[in-house]
């Protein structure tokens, strides 16, 4: 697998999305000791180029033949492409982090955020997987809570930016405002429903029991990070039309009396997380504060008098640098550490 190297040759597989391009900047941004930067894409990007450090670096064509050399890919290019080409890339020697949900829930697989289980990191055979946005804003903030007081239940409902559902989604809510504001019909073609200006309770797929697939990702994987199958979670997630940055309202009930005070000084120690509470000043997170930040925000910190040991917090992060492309570039980093 990995070896130990002064400088490694790294992949962006999906390198033309959002993602993608974000994971990029933040390479260079936190000087990830890169030696060789691959990009990869589809046959549409074949001939574009992208600035790495000053420099073009070409779009290659994915195919199942490249891996060779390439010592850690980043994947964010859906979950078929990461089921057909993640293994491929793994039999190259080729450490994979799958920004997909195509990998989240298999048992061989770890589910990783840096700040909470970067142990399970031990354990990989190839390929790592990289949690869904509205998960790894919220483990980031509930584990020094249940290191604290341990977590029994969670209840969260997230509104989230319609830059999770891709550039289209964020061009169909740009269009939608202006086509509004102009007195002109708009047609909904993203999302079932008009964005601008609405909620839409429904993110993914619907199930059979209601839930949607989003909803029911935020409860299992909540549950792998955390190491602890005994957490109840339940959640109900909306799109808003927010063009970057999720927000989410949490309620926590645990075993051991925390009290505001409490949890605010646990939190203010948290690695990745930014107390932003002084709501008596107008200070609380928001969407447009956590944008191109790597903190998550935490904020409205309040006890939940309706039961013995309950605490209300509002949290807010960018979905595409922690929730997303960060998340995977401290995975990489955590990687070369331990080789």
């Amino acid at each position: 697998m990995l070896k130990k190297k002064d400088r490694y040759t790294v992949a962006v597989v999906g390198a033309t999305g959002a993602v993608g391009n974000e994971m990029i900047s933040i390479l260079e941004e936190r000087n990830f000791p890169v030696e060789n930067l691959r990009l990869f894409a589809s046959e549409r990007s074949e001939g574009r180029t992208l600035d790495f450090h000053g420099s073009p670096v070409s779009v290659e064509i994915l195919t199942n033949k490249v891996f060779a050399g390439i010592d850690i890919a980043l994947f964010s290019a859906g979950g078929e492409r990461s089921q057909e080409f993640a293994p491929a890339a793994a039999r190259a020697g080729c450490v994979v982090v799958d920004n997909s949900s195509a990998w989240r829930m298999d048992p061989k697989v770890p589910l990783v955020v840096p700040e909470v289980n970067s142990h399970d990191l031990d354990r990989h055979e190839g390929i790592i997987a990289n949690p869904n946005c509205s998960t790894i804003q919220m483990v980031v903030v509930l584990k020094p809570i249940h290191d604290a007081a341990r977590i029994r239940r969670v209840v969260v409902t997230t509104f989230q930016s319609v830059s999770g559902t891709g550039k289209k989604a964020m061009d169909e809510l740009l269009h939608q405002t202006q086509d509004i504001l102009n007195f002109k019909d708009i047609k909904p073609a993203v999302y079932p429903h008009q964005i601008a200006f609405n909620c839409l309770p429904h993110i993914d797929r619907f199930m059979d029991d209601g839930y949607t697939k989003e909803e029911i990702k935020m409860v299992n994987e909540t549950k792998k990070i955390m190491g602890d199958d005994s957490i109840k979670v339940t959640a109900t997630t909306v799109r808003v039309p927010v063009f970057r940055g999720h927000s989410e309202s949490i309620n926590i009930e645990t075993e051991k009396k925390l009290t505001a005070n409490d949890a605010r000084a646990v939190l203010s120690t948290a690695p990745g997380v930014l107390v932003y509470d002084a709501p008596q000043k107008n200070i609380y997170p928001l969407p447009t504060d956590a944008a191109n930040k790597d903190d998550v925000y935490v904020g409205r910190i309040r006890e939940d008098y309706t039961i013995d040991n309950g605490l209300n917090i509002w949290i807010a992060a960018d979905n595409l640098r922690k929730g997303a492309a960060l998340n995977a570039v401290q995975i990489a980093e955590e990687l070369i550490k331990r080789v």
